[in-house]
């Protein structure tokens, strides 16, 4: 099976790359630094000829609102246009727990035009909801950062190492499509708050981090279900505990 990784150079693509390559399947990692761009359209018509499937997992590269819709947008269109030229029998595509629920935070906003593109394209796929990533912990911290108090949301959380976001993918993309949207989380909810306590503790890093129920979470106000999925979710099998045990071992 020839399976197209849109983002196949990144932190999920290039595991999922290696994953679905271990499984023997035909592969190409497909991003602008391999000659495949969704937004020029440089070398993308190339890269679909003869794929069966293709796994969006491309991220924006700034963060500012109407630039991560525009990038969503016209990336979604381009790509999908190419599959339904090239004749893809399966579009996948990574997509975020929770994204319709805040519609404050930009990012979500467009995560969730990119789903609605796909859902009105006509080509057979499956969305693929992950929660927030482990390696992403030390960013939030970072973002909530005022000197050296962190003020944080104690609402649950439920991050899921990227690793096994790959592992669930590489499932996803090998299935038939379920025109529809799916969940993988981690084997735990954890209070935000705790999560990033935990990460400053293992890291060694020194500053506070602070309860706080109106913090805001890039833009938006939390609550238990804000960030976590819904009933009967795909889990992980690794730990946030072992994986920061990983990161000091590294």
């Amino acid at each position: 099976m020839k399976i197209v990784v849109i983002g196949g150079t990144g932190l999920i693509g290039s595991k999922l790359v290696q994953n679905l390559r271990e499984r023997g399947h035909d592969v190409l990692a497909a991003a602008p630094n391999t000659g495949v761009n969704t937004i020029t359209r440089e070398g993308l018509a190339g890269a679909l000829d003869g794929a069966d499937v293709v796994v969006d997992v491309a991220n924006a590269p700034v963060w500012e609102d109407k630039a991560v819709l525009d990038f969503f947008e016209t990336s979604g269109r381009n790509l999908l246009a190419a599959e339904a030229a090239a004749g893809v029998r399966h579009h996948v595509a990574l997509s975020i727990v929770g994204s319709e629920r805040l519609p404050g935070n930009g990012y979500f906003r467009a995560k969730v035009a990119q789903e609605n593109l796909i859902k009105a394209s006509g080509i057979p796929y499956t969305i693929l909801r992950a929660t927030q990533f482990f390696e992403f912990v030390g960013g939030i911290a970072q973002a909530a950062a005022v000197g050296d108090e962190i003020r944080l949301s104690p609402a649950l959380i439920q991050p899921i190492a990227s690793d096994d976001v790959a592992a669930a993918l590489a499932e996803v993309a090998v299935a038939p499509s379920v025109n529809g949207t799916l969940e993988v989380a981690g084997p735990e909810a954890i209070p935000l708050d705790e999560l990033v306590r935990r990460f400053l503790r293992s890291t060694e890093d020194p500053r506070k981090v602070l309860p706080d129920v109106h913090a805001r979470y890039f833009g938006a106000v939390l609550d238990d279900q804000s960030l976590t999925p819904g009933k009967n979710p795909r889990l992980g099998a690794i730990r946030f505990e072992d994986w920061l045990g990983r990161q000091a071992a590294g």
